[in-house]
Formats: structure tokens, sequence, C-alpha cells
């Protein structure tokens, strides 16, 4: 008698994961500033410092710390929605994705903004899942993925759109740019859907 045995994922699974995944990482948002608060922003000095060899290591970390609660709470939902959707195409291809996302736009970020100024948040990989998200739709050509794009670029494609314009100064619009390029060249990237896990058949 054979007997054939689904290796896959429920979606059921999958969502209930992804939406750990996100509410874990943005938990750890929140711990980090208040341990920054509680240490009179000692953890700070770990966010990038442009083209300051000293400051590299910010390329990994600038990105889990911010300036202050409000900084926080503006990137929470976002990161939340965005990474969600991501990591319900599989958590692999969701760390894959973000890693890349966050590695080339803390680079990015180190290499353009203005001289001796320091960047933090996670706005610069916000604006690459967008990115990321966007494109994915129309590359991959699935019914669901442009639906999902639509709707990303028409719930958050103002924001983007005025975050990666140099009109603020207190802002850096630098890392919303690089982080949207990251994302965009990530969705390119990965093009091609992940492959099917086969199922087992034993005999």
């Amino acid at each position: 008698m054979s007997t054939t045995v689904d290796t896959g994922r429920t979606q059921s699974e999958r969502t209930r994961t992804a939406a750990k995944l996100m509410l874990g990482w943005v938990a750890l948002l929140w711990v980090l500033e208040a341990v920054d608060y509680a240490t009179g922003h000692a953890l700070d000095e770990y966010g990038i410092v442009a083209r300051d060899p000293d400051s590299l290591t910010g390329v990994f970390t600038s990105s889990f710390l911010h300036f202050g609660f409000d900084h926080v709470a503006s990137n929470s939902v976002p990161l939340l929605v965005l990474g969600f959707i991501v990591a319900l195409s599989g958590i692999r291809r969701f760390l894959a994705v973000s890693g890349l996302i966050l590695l080339a736009d803390g680079l990015g970020t180190w290499l353009i903004s203005p001289s001796g100024t320091m960047t933090l948040g996670a706005s610069g990989v916000v604006f690459g899942l967008f990115g990321f998200l966007v494109v994915r739709g129309f590359v991959e050509r699935k019914a669901l993925g442009i639906a999902v794009a639509v709707g990303v670029a028409a719930v958050w494609g103002t924001t983007v759109v005025s975050g990666i314009l140099p009109t603020d100064s207190g802002v850096s619009w630098q890392g919303h740019l690089c982080g949207l390029v990251a994302g965009v060249v990530t969705a390119l990237y990965f093009q091609r859907p992940a492959p099917r896990r086969p199922a087992a058949l034993t005999g």
C-alpha cells in the first residue's frame, strides 16, 4: 500500500508563524527603546554615522533603534503589516529578503548621508518591504500579488513618495531611498517563486 504525506505547512500555520514573528520584532523595538531611555540614550551610539568607519556596525543595528517612543510608534504599524504580508510567503524567504534590505539600506545610508549625521530607525526596512511587495506583485504576475501590490501602494504610496524627497532636514530621506531601492532590487532577485517541496511517498 502506498501512502502520501503532505510535507507542506498549512496556510493557518504560516499565518500564525508570520504574526508571531512580526509581533516579536515590533515588541523588540519597543523593548530596546525602553532600555535606551532608561540608560540615558546609551544605545544611540550604535546608529549609522555617515562615512565613519567606526560606525559600520550600525549597518546591522541602526534599524532596531530609534530616537524616542514617537519614532518607534511611527514605524511599528507599517513594519508589522508589511512584514506580515512578506512573511506569509515563508519565513526563510522573509529572513533573506529582510536581511538583504537591511544590509543594503544600511550601507547605502552610510555612504550617501551627509557627513557626520547619525541615522536610526526601522523606516529604511519599511520602505524596503514596501518596494519589495509592490514590485514582486508584478514580476511574479500573480493576481493575488498584484492585488496586494496595488493595495499597499494605495495605503502607503503617498507616504513613501514624500519620504524620499529631501524636504525635511530632520528626516533621513537617504535611508528611505536606499531602503526602497533595496526592496525593488530584492524583489527582482527573488522573482522566481520558491519551489514547492514534493510530497513524500512511501510504498
